[in-house]
């Protein structure tokens, strides 16, 4: 039955409209910032952050040229893409098998890791990242490699429950009539569950995908400059005594941002699904 169109009403959905409004203008603000700075000439930009380029401040893409020749643009987008792609894929494909087998096999070990996992979710970086660096050093995990089974670490904990979450949703009827047929276990997941985890996998590789892709500091503590990704080549615009390439940075940041952006407006409608279809009781 729909809601009666009262004043009262149309006051509540007009306030929750300029809300929404002002929240998204919060939210774009600072990207329209960087975007229009990024083609100012950079003795501008401290000058006159806020304000569109004009003919006078105008500088073209000698910005975006300046940036991509300096900090070896080309070399970082691919590192930073191998590293997210292979990180995603491993995240998605053995946290949904470890989630499977969590929930199926009921025992005092599973329930014990099951919750190990969900702890993972609150232990702060800050706590391990001294202890993970020596690891990955001594391990010989300091790597573009190396890097993608530390990032299936640190993003097992949320996958995990999420994967289970939905799991328990799925009648295990399905999965008996697979193993009568003769499935072996396998053939079970990957021809019968997997499919049907489709919702949560998307969703799953998606945020993974911005943390990943975004992400500074873990990079930068593993494989250092030897192997620059994105955000750590966009840091060596810095130069002595603290100058920064503003106009270049800007630029940096607009290329950077671009590809994820793109990446979400094409697959957010699955992250909602996707969530809810998690959200399940159990």
């Amino acid at each position: 039955m729909e809601r009666e169109s009262s004043p009262k009403n149309r006051l509540l959905d007009g306030s929750l409209f300029v809300l929404t409004v002002i929240l998204a203008l919060a939210f774009i603000a600072p990207i329209m910032v960087v975007l229009m700075n990024s083609f100012k000439g950079k003795l501008y930009i401290s000058d006159m952050p806020f304000s569109i380029p004009t003919a006078e401040t105008f500088a073209g893409i000698t910005n975006y040229i300046n940036g991509v020749t300096k900090t070896g643009f080309i070399q970082a987008f691919g590192w930073s893409l191998f590293i997210t792609v292979f990180s995603v894929v491993a995240i998605v494909l053995f946290t949904s098998m470890t989630a499977w087998f969590l929930v199926r096999v009921k025992t005092k070990l599973t329930t014990v890791l099951y919750y190990m996992f969900v702890f993972s979710m609150i232990v702060p970086f800050q706590m391990v990242m001294f202890t993970m660096t020596k690891v990955a050093n001594v391990f010989h995990l300091d790597n573009p490699i190396g890097i993608v089974l530390i990032y299936l670490g640190f993003g097992a904990g949320l996958s995990v429950f999420m994967f289970c979450g939905f799991i328990k949703a799925i009648p295990i009827d399905v999965e008996e009539a697979a193993l009568i047929d003769g499935c072996n276990p396998f053939q079970t997941f990957f021809g019968i569950v997997f499919p049907i985890l489709k919702p949560t996998a998307i969703t799953v590789g998606i945020l993974n995908t911005m943390w990943i892709w975004n992400d500074y500091l873990l990079p930068y503590l593993i494989i250092g400059t030897d192997y620059k990704t994105i955000p750590i080549a966009i840091q060596y615009l810095k130069g002595g005594y603290g100058s920064i390439d503003m106009g270049a940075m800007m630029a940096m940041l607009v290329l950077a941002i671009l590809p994820i952006v793109i990446f979400y407006l094409t697959c957010q409608k699955y992250i909602i699904k996707g969530i809810a279809a998690g959200a399940v009781k159990g």
